[in-house]
């Protein structure tokens, strides 16, 4: 398997069109599994269920279709996109179980940190608590989100992915409903007061990979 990091701000349309060439590379038994770890400049993608109202600023940055289920999401700098171009076929064939090994791979990863990720019913992504913020409406302790993920097959193949806020300017969240939850808020890594680095994040990705997903042969591509 192949880990592929991407210095600089990689456009969308060319991160697209790299999955898809190599998703029918792997699917023809041509090309080797890929993680891509990259950044993307400051845009909206819009998922397979996205809501047209819940573009709230259509006009503020770039709004892509993606194939992806889910619905809005934000990219920019400081986030930690990872795009995984995956066997989902050799690996058992679940679709279900593949993206909660992806979630699994997510709160692994944040646990390096001391940060409990947490998976809620009827809400996609990751999310942590906020004990340091007031209670909600319903009394209960404020929750934001960390990561989102969302993911297409092809030939049960993968593409997309996850997108972890280590260090985004979170005022760009405000321009959609972030995967259409209201009612909730968006953290990154710093904004819980953790001075890491999008290296420190990787690091840990590749560590709990091997947890998760078992241990693959793979060699490192800059």
């Amino acid at each position: 398997m192949e880990w592929k990091t991407t210095d600089g701000l990689v456009d969308y349309d060319t991160a697209t069109n790299f999955m898809e060439a190599r998703v029918a590379a792997i699917a023809a038994g041509e090309a080797d599994e890929c993680i891509w770890l990259l950044e993307h400049p400051p845009l909206y993608t819009a998922g397979t269920s996205a809501r047209r109202e819940d573009l709230t600023d259509p006009d503020r940055f770039p709004v892509y279709e993606s194939k992806r289920g889910g619905q809005y999401t934000y990219h920019g700098p400081g986030q930690r996109v990872v795009y995984v171009m995956l066997d989902v076929g050799k690996r058992g064939r679940d679709v279900r179980r593949f993206v909660q090994q992806l979630e699994e791979w997510v709160i692994a990863a944040l646990a390096e940190f001391n940060v409990t990720g947490e998976i809620r019913d009827g809400r996609v992504g990751v999310w942590v608590q906020r004990n340091d913020k007031p209670l909600t409406v319903t009394g209960e302790t404020a929750e934001d989100k960390i990561a989102a993920i969302g993911i297409r097959l092809r030939k049960w193949i993968s593409f997309h992915g996850i997108s972890i806020n280590v260090e985004p300017d979170l005022t760009h969240f405000t321009g959609i409903v972030p995967c259409g939850i209201q009612e909730h808020g968006v953290t990154s890594l710093v904004d819980l007061g953790l001075p890491i680095t999008m290296a420190d994040v990787d690091v840990a990705l590749k560590k709990t990979f091997e947890e998760v997903f078992g241990r693959q042969s793979a060699h490192p591509v800059g």
